[in-house]
């Protein structure tokens, strides 16, 4: 087993030594004397680093503290919810999670600087799937929804629209993302379960549950309907008025038809219902299947013949940080691609924006797993020690190439948003 207290060998000193941070540290400091009294007075910086349950762990955030010798305070805060704080009281952030899709929302407020790309020494060795919009086979990505590369760049700072190539300037730094699709209980189903379509199936009336997210439920619907031949979307991430409303409306009828068990807020929600069995099948997110499993209990995250719905994150750099917090924020930006940090959230089921470094700190049996698809040589742990797969398991879809070349869409923000967020509000309340 991978000891995940294992230091990353990346500390504050050596990003000082030869690296674009260091340059960058030195200089935007402004201080006589740097790197020597910058590293003297950055121990008393703290910075704010906000973002959903599922990439702001306390314990993330206290080993960079230890790795950096400053103090990253962390926010759990729920991407909607996040999406309104950077906007309304940008003060309280200094470090956002933002998922690809919330750039469409928050970007042109303005809330929100560039990083410079030179300033982070991985920038190079990351995914083309994040950062050049490039398939696994080197062809351009094609998915429904917002792919990451399209919301990444900006020709320059100030900027309010998206560039859609590599300039110089991003929006945030990618760290985390998956390939989702549905949980099951295969003790409990008894059968194979191939497609989105057993979602709606009377089958399981009153044993399904979707995502409380309008923006993310409705996907996983529409990839339900799709898969039983009803209709046929042009874009399942951009759906036109008269998509939504024939979307809503099955549902609505679905659920009257009692065919939902419930619509799940929170990662402890989808948990819970999977476990106490309440549910057999629905809208789920890795690391809640891996809790499940945690806990003794079988549970599958079950690839579709459909493919997966995949989504990002990066962490981004609030515009009101300058001199020696936004050198400390660079330095945390620098540290969260330096390896720990993608062996934890590896031990989560996600995968790191650089596998390669991510790899230095997951053990051969873990990376087999969770990357290469290859069966389990002895048990596999959650980042919290607990026995969540066994000697001889395999992941849920396979290896990384399975699951990242199966996505048939992202996450993203509809232009008919609001029509959407309305529909979905009558279909929670029906």
């Amino acid at each position: 087993m991978t000891d995940t207290t294992k230091t990353t060998g990346v500390s504050r000193r050596t990003f000082l030594k030869g690296t674009a941070a260091a340059t960058g540290a030195a200089a935007g400091s402004g201080i006589l004397g740097a790197p020597m009294i910058w590293a003297q007075n950055i121990r008393d910086i703290t910075l704010n680093w906000a973002g959903p349950s599922y990439s702001v762990i306390a314990d993330i955030a206290e080993k960079a503290s230890a790795d950096l010798g400053f103090t990253i305070v962390p926010q759990v805060v729920e991407s909607t919810a996040l999406m309104t704080k950077i906007v309304s009281q940008p003060e309280t952030i200094d470090l956002p999670d933002l998922e690809f899709w919330a750039m469409q929302k928050t970007w042109r407020a303005g809330k929100v600087q560039p990083v410079d790309v030179s300033r982070i020494a991985n920038w190079g060795r990351m995914t083309p799937v994040m950062k050049d919009g490039l398939a696994l086979d080197g062809s351009p990505l094609s998915a429904q929804g917002t792919m990451p590369f399209e919301v990444l760049y900006v020709a320059e700072p100030g900027a309010t629209e998206f560039a859609g190539a590599e300039t110089g300037f991003s929006t945030t730094v990618p760290t985390i993302y998956n390939a989702d699709t549905l949980g099951i209980r295969p003790d409990l189903i008894g059968r194979p379960v191939e497609s989105y379509a057993e979602l709606f199936n009377p089958e399981f009336a009153g044993k399904t549950a979707l995502v409380n997210v309008p923006g993310i439920g409705i996907m996983d619907a529409a990839m339900a309907l799709e898969a039983m031949g009803e209709i046929t979307y042009g874009d399942k991430g951009n759906m036109t008025v008269e998509e939504i409303d024939f979307t809503i409306d099955r549902l609505i009828e679905l659920k009257r038809a009692g065919q939902f068990r419930a619509f799940w807020s929170t990662f402890d929600e989808s948990v819970n219902l999977m476990a106490a069995g309440e549910v057999v099948i629905q809208s789920m997110w890795s690391p809640a299947v891996t809790a499940v499993k945690a806990r003794g209990i079988p549970c599958v995250y079950q690839g579709m013949k459909e493919g997966y719905r995949a989504w990002g994150l990066g962490t981004g750099v609030m515009a009101h940080l300058e001199g020696l917090k936004l050198d400390a924020a660079y330095e945390f930006l620098n540290w969260e691609l330096s390896g720990w940090h993608g062996g934890f959230i590896g031990r989560q089921g996600y995968y790191s924006s650089v596998p390669e470094t991510a790899k230095e700190f997951m053990s051969a049996n873990e990376w087999g797993y969770w990357y290469d698809g290859q069966a389990a040589t002895e048990a596999i742990v959650d980042p919290y020690g607990a026995v969540m797969d066994q000697a001889g398991a395999r992941r849920d879809g396979g290896s990384f190439q399975e699951r990242i070349g199966h996505i048939a869409c992202w996450n993203t923000v509809m232009d008919e948003e609001r029509h959407m967020v309305q529909r979905w509000n009558e279909f929670i309340s029906a």
